[in-house]
């Protein structure tokens, strides 16, 4: 397998009928993605490959009711950990990812999609008998057509990643950290990425991005965390539909039970919320862009990326949460596990100071 290059689109407009955000200084915003690639992010966490296979609809099988597809291709992208650092990269940071893969077809293929770009690998440890985490997408459609996901299907490790390759993580991992202008924690739940591990470490800033055990990391030194809304309930094992003081109560006990000092819970369709530890209430930001978005696979990575580096560069934890809102707004609007670059971030933020003026 060899990494597809992606398609680009351009970054959305406004949403209609939504009035842009005066509330913050975009010419600031501007300031701050101009200093991206001044800063060295250190990217913690499980790696994943996103495979896409593409067939056109040929009929129904005889042998059992399901499509039957004539194969026309494949593509595969970083994902997890691994989108985190692709966004890192094409916004112009300087990159230095630590995890794992295995020693087979998946991570072979992470790892020369990072040396084309110019990524550091020599913190990607290779580990004999562990199977890189690989997603495969099948997507159906006629010539003419959007294509629709028909099934997916996982690829994963068994059992846990060995004690000797965790110790080995923790070693890269914390001279990288030490030496960062901030960390970004990704921890999909497959080992690489643990609290012990971010217990640890000392940084300057450490964000966190945690499928399944959020809460698990109070008293790690975590600065930050942006968890989406399923995870954030799952964590409290509560609903918070459309309820806005559920949300609110919440990300308020995440906030103070995980020791933060910010909190942005993504919403979706409904934009995000941001917590701050020293303010009287949180703040509600609406989308970027189209609440139809055309594939949000990979849009919480790319969120927690410009978070992450935008707080590097100096920006205010509100600010942090603006442009990675409008970062969620551009990338929602690609196909595949895509990514956004600085210059679509620089557009975006210009057509919005247009429509103020």
């Amino acid at each position: 397998m060899s990494p597809t290059p992606k398609k680009r689109k351009r970054a959305p407009r406004p949403a209609a009928g939504r009035a842009p955000d005066s509330s913050v200084d975009l010419t600031r915003l501007l300031d701050i993605v101009g200093a991206f690639s001044r800063q060295k992010i250190c990217v913690i966490g499980d790696f994943v490959l996103d495979e896409f296979v593409s067939g056109e609809i040929s009929r129904v099988s005889r042998e059992a009711p399901v499509l039957i597809l004539r194969r026309r291709a494949s593509e595969i992208y970083p994902g997890g950990a691994a989108n985190a650092v692709n966004n890192l990269a094409d916004l112009g940071a300087r990159v230095v990812p630590v995890g794992v893969v295995g020693d087979d077809e998946g991570g072979r293929a992470l790892l020369e999609y990072f040396r084309r770009k110019r990524v550091e690998t020599s913190r990607i440890l290779r580990v004999p008998g562990w199977t890189t985490t690989t997603k495969t997408r099948f997507l159906a459609g006629w010539t003419h057509t959007t294509e629709q996901q028909v099934l997916r299907v996982d690829r994963e490790p068994s059992g846990e990643l060995p004690a000797q390759a965790q110790e080995s993580v923790a070693r890269k991992a914390r001279p990288a950290a030490r030496r960062a202008d901030a960390v970004l924690v990704s921890d999909y739940g497959l080992g690489a990425a643990t609290p012990a591990l971010v217990k640890g470490l000392r940084a300057k800033c450490i964000t966190l991005d945690s499928r399944f055990r959020l809460l698990e990391y109070r008293d790690a030194g975590v600065t930050a965390a942006t968890p989406n809304e399923p995870e954030i309930e799952a964590a409290y094992q509560a609903r918070v539909g459309t309820d806005k003081e559920k949300l609110e109560e919440l990300g308020a006990r995440a906030l103070r039970d995980l020791g933060l000092e910010s909190v942005v819970v993504t919403r979706g369709k409904d934009g995000l919320a941001i917590f701050e530890r020293d303010a009287e209430s949180p703040r509600h930001i609406p989308i970027y862009g189209s609440n139809e978005p055309v594939d949000v696979t990979g849009a919480g990575d790319t969120v927690i990326a410009v978070f992450t580096l935008a707080r590097a560069a100096g920006a205010s934890w509100v600010e942090a949460a603006h442009l990675a809102n409008y970062a969620g707004g551009i990338v929602v609007m690609k196909r595949r596990t895509a990514t956004v670059t600085r210059a679509e971030l620089e557009a975006a933020l210009r057509r919005e100071a247009t429509a103020q003026r």
